[in-house]
């Protein structure tokens, strides 16, 4: 695998035209889709745009109108939206509890756990989801695909901004991070990509 541009970028997804208005209650809601498996070349642009995001430096994002803007609030408070699986959900989770960030786990209607994956991914699970400040567990459906998208859904629905740690490539399966970004520019909730250039998953 490899990637020519600096650890650090983060690539943009153009959005369609922003239409969601802003957060009404004061709070920016944070959503968080992404792959399971990021390669080692693109964790450290992750890790770099989470911080940046919860520090309060912001992510920009296209405003519709081909401008860069960054960030959706004015510094107010933050609430992170994840569904906690392993790879990108995790470590957003753990970013944002790190600094300070509320996290509000969005559970799908499935027998999550056991499609979690390995051991310490079911671990880190649990440990996060003891920490978070809310927990939203949704109704049952009839695959665990389809539980898993209408989690996407729900963040989406209920976020101000999402993040997206996606190569840019169509979903593997139905409710992966191809199918929840196209969701998201669909309703006109801002996304922000960060992923590195050149760098192919498995």
């Amino acid at each position: 695998m490899t990637g020519t541009a600096p650890a650090t970028q983060a690539v943009l997804l153009r959005p369609s035209r922003l239409t969601r208005p802003a957060p009404r209650t004061g709070v920016t809601r944070i959503g968080v889709t992404g792959h399971r498996a990021i390669p080692a070349a693109v964790e450290p642009v992750v890790r770099a745009g989470m911080r940046a995001l919860f520090h309060g430096d912001g992510l920009s994002h296209d405003d519709g109108g081909g401008g860069p803007s960054h960030g959706d609030g004015d510094g107010g408070p933050l609430e992170a939206l994840t569904s906690l699986a392993a790879g990108a959900d995790q470590i957003f989770a753990d970013i944002a509890l790190a600094n300070g960030v509320p996290v509000t786990a969005v559970i799908p209607g499935t027998d999550y756990e056991a499609g979690l994956g390995d051991a310490a991914t079911l671990r880190a699970y649990r440990r996060i989801l003891r920490s978070c400040a809310k927990q939203e567990r949704l109704p049952p459906e009839p695959t665990r695909e389809a539980a898993y998208l209408a989690a996407g859904r729900w963040i989406v629905d209920h976020a101000d901004h999402l993040v997206a740690v996606w190569d840019g490539l169509p979903a593997r399966g139905v409710g992966g991070t191809g199918d929840v970004v196209a969701y998201a520019r669909r309703t006109g909730v801002p996304v922000t990509v960060l992923w590195r250039p050149g760098v192919v998953r498995d």
